[in-house]
């Protein structure tokens, strides 16, 4: 009897709704009708001469590569003291490997290097695949 009512409380509150709406005016809801909702098949998708999925589509995708020199914390008081030629130091040594991050996730460590004058890094290690999905959470 209870699920009889419920089943009767549902209809009518589907039927406000179709009332309500334009496009399902003149539908009726009956109580406990349902339809299989209908999906197009999948196809197998465009594979490469391997058999790999072709995801070249990704290679064109645009990735934030950060690196972090070093980190320090500082009260405002001391940051609001600051002019040009303030020194800020870090909590890294002078030749300590520095992080790299690729959309602001580790990817691993590497070393800063000049080249032309401009700032490099040379990747010294990329962090395991089991690590790195540890990091994603």
């Amino acid at each position: 009897m209870a699920d009889k009512s419920l089943d009767d409380s549902w209809a009518d509150a589907l039927e406000e709704t179709n009332e309500g709406s334009v496009d399902n005016k003149d539908k009726k809801v009956e109580s406990g009708a349902s339809e299989d909702a209908a999906f197009a098949e999948l196809g197998n998708g465009k594979t490469g001469s391997s058999g790999e999925r072709n995801l070249d589509f990704l290679l064109d995708l645009p990735l934030k590569v950060t690196v972090e020199l070093g980190r320090n914390t500082m009260l405002i008081d001391k940051m609001l003291q600051m002019t040009q030629g303030s020194v800020i130091e870090l909590e890294k040594a002078a030749g300590e490997p520095v992080e790299i991050f690729v959309n602001n996730k580790l990817l691993g460590k590497g070393e800063v290097i000049v080249v032309n004058d401009r700032f490099g890094v040379r990747i010294t290690e990329i962090i395991s695949q089991a690590d790195r999905i540890k990091n994603m959470s």
